[in-house]
């Protein structure tokens, strides 16, 4: 493994960490507000580690909703990950099968997105070391201040309102994201009717969101939308 793509895949990384940490904080927080202790909080953040589908998750169980609806959204939050998936195996398609299993656990948003821009930019890259030294620096990061935000949450004022740096993280990964028309199709109608139906029963808003902007991308892909740009 060449060590020096391991760093860059760290370098990388880095700036993206100031929108992470109070992130992974706030998800530590809604942990807590859910009533989950620091195991468990911790079990969910090292296991799911998927901020999106961890609050949605977190934010169902505190209102009591019904497990299957969280079930539900959660998979729904992250069915993007079938994407990212099915288009970074062509990058990894050398490793063996138990490499390819680990290196989808630790797949997010932030490493994908980097690993794809190098991969495509630099054919020479040592891939394996570049996606983990992204991939794991996240996934340590998030455990750390998922213990943070359980455990020092309570002592943070209200006016402080770390909240506003999560929106501003998905809006920085929807915007680099953000590829061609059925992507930005998908961005607009999702971001909106998630807002729109926001006020509905057992908070199912996300999932109504997340749902018509998938639809609106694959539709639009099929219509030949991505061959008009």
């Amino acid at each position: 493994m060449d060590a020096a793509d391991l760093r860059r895949g760290v370098r990388d990384v880095a700036p993206l960490l100031l929108g992470m940490i109070p992130f992974g904080f706030v998800v530590g927080i809604a942990a807590a507000n859910a009533g989950l202790d620091l195991v468990q909080a911790v079990g969910m953040s090292a296991v799911v580690f998927a901020g999106a589908s961890q609050l949605a998750a977190l934010d169902l169980l505190a209102s009591d909703a019904p497990l299957a609806v969280v079930v539900v959204t959660a998979g729904v939050v992250n069915l993007r990950m079938l994407m990212y998936s099915a288009s970074i195996a062509t990058y990894f398609r050398a490793f063996s099968m138990r490499w390819r299993a680990g290196l989808a656990f630790l797949l997010t948003d932030p490493a994908y997105a980097l690993s794809i821009a190098a991969f495509r930019t630099d054919e020479s890259i040592d891939r394996r070391a570049y996606y983990l030294g992204a991939a794991v620096t996240l996934w340590v990061i998030w455990q750390v201040t998922t213990v943070a935000g359980v455990v020092l949450g309570a002592e943070v004022p209200d006016a402080l309102a770390l909240d506003f740096t999560v929106p501003l993280v998905f809006l920085a990964l929807t915007t680099s994201a953000v590829e061609d028309r059925p992507t930005a199709v998908a961005a607009v109608v999702g971001g909106p009717a998630a807002t729109v139906s926001g006020g509905l029963p057992l908070d199912v808003g996300l999932l109504v969101g997340a749902s018509l902007g998938v639809v609106a991308g694959v539709g639009t892909e099929t219509l030949g939308g991505a061959d008009a740009d």
